[in-house]
């Protein structure tokens, strides 16, 4: 069974970092394309990152050269470095995986992250 458990949110000021990290089990980790998604209320759930299994990587306009995704194969985790922190980040953020041949993405059950004085 796929489980994924996100870590690493909580409350940080403007101009902080935070470091969210996901565990990953029940599915062959190395072959999947893993993401971290965000939601903030009342708005849809957007692209944070994602790397591939090939460990090429991808980050929504709104973190570019603020955050950085990276993954452990050995360890089964992926990591999502949040550097410059603004309120408008605030939000729950989501780990998932794709794997090949799968229809649909797999979800945790999301991690706060607050940015505010």
């Amino acid at each position: 069974q796929v489980q994924l458990v996100e870590s690493g949110g909580g409350l940080v000021q403007p101009g902080g970092s935070l470091r969210l990290s996901c565990a990953a089990s029940g599915f062959t980790f190395s072959i999947a394309d893993m993401k971290w998604y965000r939601q903030a209320p009342g708005k849809e759930r957007e692209l944070v990152a994602v790397v591939t299994r090939f460990g090429s990587t991808n980050y929504g306009d709104s973190v570019k050269g603020r955050f950085s995704i990276s993954r452990d194969n050995t360890k089964k985790t992926v990591s999502l470095q949040m550097n410059n922190l603004k309120p408008e980040d605030t939000a729950v953020y989501y780990c998932g995986a794709l794997g090949p041949f799968w229809t649909n993405n797999y979800w945790g059950q999301g991690t706060q992250v607050t940015v505010s004085s």
